[in-house]
């Protein structure tokens, strides 16, 4: 019998990638999204191309409503949560410079950061002994990333502190941090040749990541052979950041 699986931010580039990879291990995967149309057309895409169920459900995983509607849904123990929802905010211009800094701010850490807080706190109870919980964050929280990286940085610091939390109850906690991934709309169309080009020959096997780069690893981590690695923040960035 196949596992249950949460995937918020499911619908498209990285989130979709991981829904992928355990669908087509049999196991049944909710995938969330904020706009009914994206998600319920990943959903049945995914689900006529892999042996699993997926099942889409409209959530804006920053609003305790929604996911008390997920909650409902779900219904039953999950084995695996990952909190892939998150990204680039696109800017409100505003006549005061600090109410447009607030609200940028404000936006970020909403996306990035308290999606993923309350999401994991709506589903607590159905987690139990040997469930996993991954959440995606950012090499943006290492270097230069701004409000995006800073964002980031303090969902890495939260799982920490989750990890030693659910820790005895034999639940992981771990984050998985991506460097550049080409197949997604995470740039929105900011990406140039030469930005492109940089980011690669940062890397020591000079090429971009995939978003199965990191689905693959978020599925080890799901796996039995991951049981005692949590607490962790794991790169996939090709050497772009490297760690000791």
């Amino acid at each position: 019998m196949g596992r249950t699986i949460v995937v918020t931010g499911g619908s498209s580039g990285i989130g979709r990638a991981i829904a992928a990879v355990f669908a087509a291990a049999g196991d049944r995967v909710f995938i969330t999204g904020r706009t009914e149309r994206t998600i319920v057309a990943a959903a049945k895409e995914l689900d006529a191309s892999h042996s699993g169920e997926v099942i889409a459900v409209v959530c804006d995983s920053t609003r305790p409503r929604d996911l008390a509607k997920l909650v409902d849904e779900v219904d039953e123990h999950v084995d695996v949560l990952v909190n892939a929802s998150g990204g680039l905010v696109a800017g409100k211009p505003c006549d005061d410079p600090l109410e447009e800094l607030s609200e940028t701010w404000s936006a970020y850490i909403a996306q990035n950061v308290l999606g993923a807080v309350l999401t994991t706190a709506a589903l607590r109870e159905l987690l139990g002994p040997r469930s996993t919980i991954i959440s995606i964050g950012s090499i943006g929280a290492e270097r230069r990333g701004g409000a995006y990286g800073a964002a980031k940085a303090a969902l890495a610091a939260w799982s920490a502190g989750l990890s030693a939390e659910l820790g005895p109850q034999g639940v992981t906690a771990n984050v998985v941090s991506p460097g550049y991934i080409t197949g997604t709309d995470f740039f929105q169309g900011g990406m140039t040749d030469a930005r492109h080009e940089l980011l690669v020959g940062e890397t020591h096997d000079k090429r971009p990541g995939t978003p199965e780069d990191v689905a693959e690893l978020v599925f080890f981590l799901a796996s039995p052979g991951a049981r005692h690695i949590t607490g962790q923040t794991i790169h996939v960035n090709g050497g772009a950041f490297t760690t000791r």
